[in-house]
């Protein structure tokens, strides 16, 4: 081992740490500290993601209604009041709405408010329902500044909360308002999916290690992982955009990660503790040196495998789009303070705890044989299983690869759509606001399109640009799909709102906008929120081809460095593109062909989040890494170690990667298995989530996780290694290590 571990700078590191642990643990206190005010700052305000999409012509409209028509550049809400017994015609409505009215118009940040009984309402006779109990007032939201104009409605949201009353109800919805009730819906989510998995991935850990200690470790380490990665968050907040649904991604995939990270650098220790046959903490080089060992191998895999998860989640960076880059920079934010955690806090608590991390131990039988004082190299069932794999590679190679290809069938007719979580939304404020405007008047209210006619090169329309503009507002106020237009002129331009007799992130609506871009007048540009949802669409497929790429190039490069392998980075490549394949084809069969929607609890939209599985795939490739350099950094570990024995030139190449390939399963296959088994209870417990966007993430990386762990790592890798042979470590020293 130490011919193996001795020299490198892992083990280095890990018995430096070792030696001064207290110190260590010292730091990270204060650090800790400090981290805990960002957590306050992210617990209080999380702005809405940002969708746009750069140079976009929704991007384009928004800029021009911003430099020519004022306040309705900036964002515009509704103020909803609805009432089962009472009418607008009703002194005690009449009075509900003047008081909300004088509220709202002395909020921060309102540029102006129109009563649904003024003129100057922009929904003019519509604003009032035709049963008469409801109306809708129109709020226009004065900053530039997306952050302040979340901000300010929900200072708005603030000052009309007292405002109900005469069983008269007032609620507020918009863009702000309803991603701010949506991001309060992901919280519970997440707190839920925790309360569920925790409990859970601990149970899993007592039976994976076989040790009260040895299980809350882990537990441990994610907590730091996770307070320091929301110190980061918060640090980086000024200069960068963080959503509600990238902290819950990034808190929920974290949790998963660090309990990962931590099995596999504590069961390498308590391996080593074991072989050395070190019961007493006073030996204090011997501890050293098990923590040095661990650092040095299971410490090298999961800096490997987080390097690779960051250098993948940077190729999102070439989507133009505030939403990807967020995805990129917390994700890539969680991994880092996750990785910087296990190679530093953890070791440290090792080296403190020393054998003790073996105490409150359940039966010898319920141990892992590494962990068992004085163990040595066994043949286990997991030794069998790999030489009964490779016995017959061709037929359970055959068999993996066939069983993911079915899975990956239903991604050739994947529909990209963003819902904007309408169903989730149900018992919020915006909710219910909502629920009225789609019975009493349009769902369209919502996300009203708007389209900027201008003249040529952005300027001033002549009188012939005015009338191709009037037979264009004319020709869709006929169209079944359009429930009002209204045009507006300013400085010489006009704004044309239509607002939609769909919901905005509906197929019609989609539809809509298209046909609304092929027959508006020549220099138009055409905005909105179903605008912006159909520009990403665009743009995340123009780029998804560019993203694969990246990740494949980088990934086979870091690997070949990782293994000194040419064979091995080709084959975990392709593997892992077959496996991210499979599980995003089941989240297509499940979310956008309804199967099993009963069973989770949610109702079919027809498609898939439009930044899901680009997302999923970078997320998937870099965690797959993770088993994947688990193993094969073992089974790498196990080949040196043998070519170095004294027999090794008795024995035929082809014969001592049969024995490397079995043995590396032997030990990693428990700890793989279990860290599998962790993050699958952890991202399934998603599924309980109201947020439709999170039970797809959910169900997409845990299916990946459980493949991957299962259906790759114990039975395509051994059998595909055995194919390869010698040719798995061609060609060995010739390419430089990193370690």
């Amino acid at each position: 081992m130490e011919a193996v571990t001795g020299r490198t700078l892992g083990y280095r590191w890990g018995e430096f740490v070792a030696r001064h642990a207290r110190v260590v643990l010292g730091i990270w206190l204060l650090v800790l500290i400090a981290c805990a005010a960002g957590y306050s700052t992210i617990a209080t305000y999380l702005p809405p993601a940002d969708i746009s999409v750069s140079h976009s012509e929704s991007a384009r409209a928004a800029d021009l209604v911003r430099q020519h028509f004022g306040s309705l550049g900036g964002e515009v809400d509704l103020i909803v009041f609805s009432s089962a017994d009472r009418t607008v015609d009703d002194p005690g409505y009449r009075q509900v709405v003047d008081a909300a009215m004088g509220a709202a118009r002395n909020a921060n940040g309102v540029a102006g408010v129109q009563s649904p009984f003024e003129l100057g309402n922009p929904l003019a006779t519509r604003a009032i329902a035709p049963d008469r109990h409801a109306a809708v007032a129109v709020l226009e939201l004065r900053s530039a500044d997306p952050h302040q104009r979340a901000r300010d409605a929900l200072s708005v949201r603030d000052a009309l909360a007292d405002k109900s009353a005469q069983g008269v109800e007032v609620a507020t919805t918009g863009y702000s308002p309803a991603t701010d009730d949506l991001a309060a819906t992901e919280k519970a989510d997440t707190a839920r999916a925790e309360a569920i998995g925790l409990p859970i991935a601990l149970v899993l850990l007592l039976a994976a290690f076989g040790s009260v200690v040895a299980a809350g470790l882990p537990m441990v380490v994610a907590g730091i992982g996770l307070l320091t990665t929301f110190g980061v968050i918060a640090a980086l907040m000024p200069v960068m955009n963080f959503s509600a649904l990238v902290v819950t991604v990034a808190t929920t995939l974290g949790t998963g990660v660090a309990l990962d990270y931590a099995l596999f650098v504590v069961s390498r220790f308590r391996e080593e503790l074991a072989r050395a046959g070190i019961a007493d903490r006073s030996d204090r080089a011997g501890v050293a040196r098990a923590v040095g060992v661990a650092v040095a191998t299971a410490g090298r895999t999961i800096t490997v495998s987080g390097l690779i998860v960051m250098i993948t989640l940077s190729s999102l960076l070439v989507v133009d789009s505030p939403v990807f880059h967020e995805i990129s920079v917390g994700i890539s934010a969680t991994v880092l303070s996750l990785l910087v955690v296990a190679l530093s806090a953890l070791p440290a608590l090792l080296a403190v705890l020393g054998p003790r991390v073996n105490a409150w131990s359940l039966p010898s039988w319920a141990v892992p044989v590494d962990a068992r004082l004085g163990s040595r190299e066994v043949s286990g069932r997991w030794t069998r299983w790999g030489r009964h794999v490779m016995r017959r590679p061709v037929r359970y190679a055959v068999v993996a690869v066939a069983v993911l290809g079915v899975a990956s069938i239903p991604l050739g007719g994947m529909h990209y759509g963003l819902d904007l979580g309408g169903s989730a939304l149900a018992g919020t404020e915006s909710g219910r606001a909502n629920t009225v405007l789609s019975q009493q008047f349009t769902p369209g209210l919502q996300g009203p399109v708007q389209i900027v006619v201008t003249g040529p090169v952005g300027g001033v329309q002549d009188s012939m640009g005015r009338e191709a503009t009037d037979r264009f507002v004319g020709r869709f106020r006929a169209d079944e799909r359009v429930w009002a237009i209204t045009p507006v002129q300013a400085d010489g331009r006009t704004l044309v709102t239509v607002i939609p007799a769909v919901a905005p992130d509906s197929a019609a609506a989609t539809a809509l906008v298209r046909d609304l871009r092929a027959a508006a007048p020549a220099d138009s540009t055409v905005g909105g929120a179903t605008a912006q949802f159909l520009d990403l669409a665009t743009e995340t497929k123009a780029k998804t081809g560019w993203v694969v790429g990246l990740v494949v190039l980088m990934s086979l490069a870091l690997l070949a460095l990782a293994f000194r392998s040419v064979v091995l980075p080709i084959k975990a490549v392709l593997i892992n593109l077959l496996v991210t394949a499979a599980s995003v084809g089941l989240a297509v069969a499940v979310f956008q062909w309804g199967h099993g929607a009963r069973l989770l609890h949610f109702t079919p939209v027809g498609f898939v989040q439009v930044y899901l599985p680009v997302t999923v795939f970078v997320v998937l490739f870099g965690l797959s890494m993770d088993y994947e350099v688990f193993l094969l950094g073992r089974v790498r570990e196990e080949w040196l170690n043998r070519a170095a024995a004294p027999d090794a030139a008795d024995v035929d190449a082809g014969e001592r990667n049969q024995q490397a390939v079995a043995a590396g399963l032997e030990h990693t296959a428990r700890p793989i298995t279990a860290a599998a088994a962790v993050m699958v209870v952890i991202l399934l417990a998603l599924l309980t989530a109201d947020v439709l966007e999170l039970k797809q993430f959910g169900l997409a990386i845990a299916t990946a996780v459980g493949l991957d762990a299962v259906l790759v790592r114990l039975v395509l890798v051994p059998a595909v290694m055995r194919l390869l042979g010698r040719a798995n470590w061609w060609p060995g020293s010739r390419i430089s290590r990193v370690a």
